[in-house]
């Protein structure tokens, strides 16, 4: 069965078909580095990073490219703002990013442009446009031409005389149409600055994505992707600028992520509930913030609450406690028992239904509820007197496989207690060897304070989260 993705293209899920067999070239829009992200910049960081590591699961070598834009205007000012350089800050911001996401699972990118490192490419892109027709230069300033692209608006699905009736020209803009936009803006005083052939000056926002784009992957990319306030007029003028330039398709597929409500409202500034990823992860556990992200298909608006926080780390806690249950009754299972195959067909179900669901436009929401229905059939399976060691391996290679594509790592039973609680059970199974009961009640009770429930069973003490 062919994996299907919705295209923003054509408004419709379709047939997923490379470019190059076994290979994806994947570009995702990355942040503007001026601050540290927000839990909306975080989004598409998740949610992209579960599309590729789906696409190597079923065997796709994957080209990712993730940018980041370290010129800008909201750079400089901050640079000013702070004393320092405008490389400096983009540098701090760059690691502030790499360092957040890495604490949400996600994988590094194959390569991490920047558009400081990518000037000549620019500027030698802005020139081709200039000498095809679509941009002109005009007092150190370069526009292009949205008029001059007949495809205009594909994207968005807006026509380009509606889009006319909601532009102006800015105060100090020289363009000839209010559509036309910046592919390069000449220097003011004392702003960091770069040689052309118009004249000192930087890229506009636009140009950069399609530039970098082409130096890393090609004229032709499979799928382009970001949030989904970037469809206009970010991904539109990408597409103009690239194709007109390129005259070849930019990309076959465009994925765009949904917003992130908080508590019910759009995240923003102006309403104070802006929140930064930073925050968010000194205070939960990185891996529940990302499993919560993906229980919502990507597509779809996600409403961002403690409380929903909260339910997502006692559903991840319930996985997890599956798992290393099994890791326990494992030690004393064998081979020779009943309807092993029988179970490993259950398992292989399990399996196929997860990929039907990763199948259907990367649908992790439904993917997690295939990974709690195989870890209930689990739990099911260790009610069994007779346990088969294949069986329960079986179990958990396919769990492990589930929340390896979500990028969620098992931390281990030491992990899931601290040492506190490692000492006193610890402590407890010592009291019961020296039939001190006494004592060992003693630590239960505390243990279940704590939120753990022990289990003495003829395996040894096991345990599980509490609800």
């Amino acid at each position: 069965m062919p994996i299907k993705v919705y295209n923003t293209l054509t408004r419709q899920k379709e047939d997923f078909k490379t470019l190059e067999e076994g290979k994806v070239r994947m570009y995702v829009c990355g942040p503007t580095v001026y601050n540290y992200i927000h839990i909306g910049n975080a989004r598409p960081a998740i949610v992209f990073d579960a599309v590729r590591r789906y696409l190597e699961y079923k065997g796709y070598t994957v080209d990712y490219v993730l940018n980041f834009t370290d010129v800008d205007d909201k750079i400089i000012k901050k640079a000013n703002e702070l004393g320092e350089e405008v490389t400096d800050v983009a540098n701090t911001f760059i690691d502030a990013y790499l360092e957040d996401v890495g604490a949400l699972g996600v994988k590094k990118a194959t390569h991490n442009p920047r558009v400081m490192e990518a000037m000549d490419d620019i500027i030698g892109f802005i020139a081709g446009l200039i000498d095809k027709g679509y941009a002109y230069a005009v007092d150190g300033d370069v526009y292009f031409k949205p008029r001059a692209f007949d495809d205009y608006g594909k994207l968005s699905h807006q026509s380009i005389d509606e889009l006319r009736s909601g532009a102006r020209i800015q105060v100090g803009e020289k363009k000839e149409d209010p559509l036309d936009f910046a592919l390069w803006k000449s220097a003011k005083e004392d702003e960091i600055a770069w040689e052309s052939p118009w004249g000192g000056g930087r890229p506009g926002w636009h140009i950069e994505c399609s530039a970098m784009a082409k130096k890393y992957l090609g004229e032709t990319i499979d799928i382009h992707a970001g949030g989904q306030d970037l469809t206009f007029p970010h991904h539109e003028n990408e597409i103009a600028q690239s194709e007109a330039m390129n005259g070849e398709t930019f990309a076959n597929y465009w994925m765009h992520n949904g917003y992130i409500n908080i508590e019910n409202e759009k995240m923003s500034k102006s309403l104070g509930n802006f929140v930064l990823t930073r925050d968010i992860i000194k205070e939960h556990d990185p891996r529940v913030v990302r499993f919560f992200m993906l229980s919502v298909h990507y597509r779809n608006p996600i409403n961002f609450t403690n409380e929903l926080l909260n339910a997502a780390k006692h559903s991840l806690d319930r996985i997890e406690t599956s798992y290393f249950n099994l890791e326990h009754r494992k030690q004393a299972s064998m081979n020779l028992v009943d309807n092993i195959d029988e179970w490993l067909e259950k398992v292989d179900y399990f399996k196929g239904r997860f990929e039907a669901e990763m199948d259907d436009d990367f649908n992790t929401a439904n993917a997690i509820s295939v990974l709690f229905d195989l870890t209930k059939e689990a739990n099911v399976y260790l009610q069994s007197e007779q346990t088969s060691t294949r069986v329960i391996e079986a179990f958990q290679d396919t769990i492990s496989s589930i929340l390896d594509v979500l990028g969620i790592t098992l931390q281990g039973e030491s992990g899931l207690l601290d040492t506190e609680i490692d000492a006193l059970i610890e402590e407890r199974t010592e009291a019961r060897k020296s039939r001190d009961f006494a004592r060992a009640d003693e630590i239960r009770d505390m243990l279940k304070e704590k939120g753990i429930i022990l289990e003495d069973t003829n395996q040894g003490v096991r345990w599980k989260r509490g609800e």
